[in-house]
């Protein structure tokens, strides 16, 4: 596995002003115990026990005879007991397990993961959101040996704008859609369509470089900036401390109905009070419908509340409704035109009460935008909907 897992700490540290506000509710159908296998994550087993998964931190027990009860690897049975009528979780080792120092690496590693790594470890390790900025100050490719236009692994091309004696290993990519509010359709950013890898031979103006990784042709012109280290943020599922409301923007591959395990783009990010580890839950957007009986209603009772304006002061209204007393049509084109609708009556439109539609867990944030994963669904989402606190 590429890197080193992350170490799942279960702390209520940063979580207290969380914690006490939300009440913990069970999965109705939780077990009383379970053995972790290989495969599972934190959030797959936290939902087994609990309604709202990232309330985890809330109910974990630490056992005194467990040598290290911070990490939960295959094997371990997890029990569901009570305290002062509060549910708690507590663990017996699965397995005997000596932490030595030649070996603690490895234990590690064999350590459930929050998430499915392997949905996100591409994006923790490249860039993926670029500025202005960043494109204009980022190294580009000039060209290449045998000055082919598209270039594969193993290929080498020639870079301009590196200094000598900078990093050696470059992710290349080319500047793709823009991120920008929904509401405000502020610019936010560049997505970063990543192209390649690439490690430097020689440097110099233009400096060598080989393609080491490729998933799509590097073309002259394409950027460069320092592949960044290949390892995964600890963090642990849990809710914003500070309210959050924004939406989706993108969604990564550009599928149209994003799903369990999709890695999406949000419009708020670490300005925002956002970091790895939050859970955001997804609010589908109310339909609009057009309400065609509620608009004749209105109608109808537009005309009738003239009507008996008229009735009550023939010497004011009424002279307005004279012309049109006898023709119906005549009559509800005069209430129209006096509300300021168009000729026949534009239907009014009513927005439908939004629906919860999942949840998302950031992994990593820009200034402005955030990547996350989508963890759970319980309706379709699109780009557009919305993310709040859970």
């Amino acid at each position: 596995m590429i890197g080193k897992l992350v170490l799942v700490i279960f702390t209520m540290m940063g979580l207290a002003s969380n914690a006490g506000a939300e009440q913990i509710v069970l999965n109705p159908q939780h077990p009383q115990n379970y053995v972790v296998v290989k495969g599972d994550t934190l959030w797959d087993i936290a939902g087994r026990f609990l309604r709202y998964p990232w309330q985890w931190p809330e109910i974990w027990s630490a056992n005194q005879q467990i040598a290290n009860p911070n990490l939960i690897y295959p094997g371990d049975e997890l029990y569901l007991t009570y305290k002062d009528g509060r549910p708690l979780l507590g663990l017996t080792r699965g397995r005997n397990l000596k932490l030595s120092p030649t070996v603690r690496e490895h234990v590690h590693n064999e350590a459930i993961p929050p998430i499915p790594l392997d949905a996100i470890h591409q994006f923790l390790s490249r860039p993926r959101v670029v500025t202005e900025h960043d494109i204009d100050q980022a190294a580009y490719v000039i060209g290449s040996q045998d000055q082919h236009l598209v270039n594969g692994v193993g290929g080498r091309i020639y870079v301009r704008g590196l200094p000598d004696g900078s990093r050696t290993a470059y992710s290349v990519f080319r500047t793709g859609a823009e991120y920008r509010d929904p509401d405000t359709h502020a610019l936010l950013g560049y997505e970063a369509l990543h192209v390649a890898d690439a490690v430097m031979h020689k440097f110099g103006d233009p400096a060598t470089a080989e393609i080491t990784w490729s998933n799509r042709e590097v073309r002259n012109g394409d950027r460069l900036l320092p592949q960044e280290a290949d390892e995964y943020p600890e963090f642990i599922p849990h809710a914003p401390a500070a309210a959050v409301d924004g939406r989706i923007i993108s969604v990564i591959d550009g599928v149209s109905q994003i799903g369990q395990h999709n890695v999406v783009v949000i419009n708020k990010g670490r300005a925002d009070g956002l970091a790895p580890g939050h859970v955001l839950a997804i609010f589908q957007a109310g339909t609009v419908v057009k309400d065609r009986l509620g608009t004749a209603k209105a109608a109808k009772q537009r005309v009738e509340d003239l009507r008996r304006a008229e009735l009550e002061n023939p010497s004011g209204i009424g002279r307005f409704f004279d012309h049109v007393a006898n023709n119906v049509r005549d009559a509800k084109h005069s209430v129209d035109a006096a509300l300021g609708e168009s000729i026949g009556g534009a239907p009014m439109t009513v927005e439908l009460p939004e629906e919860r539609a999942g949840e998302l867990l950031i992994f990593r944030t820009f200034d402005s935008v955030s990547y996350g994963l989508v963890v759970d669904t319980q309706r379709a989402i699109h780009v557009k909907d919305k993310v709040r606190n859970p």
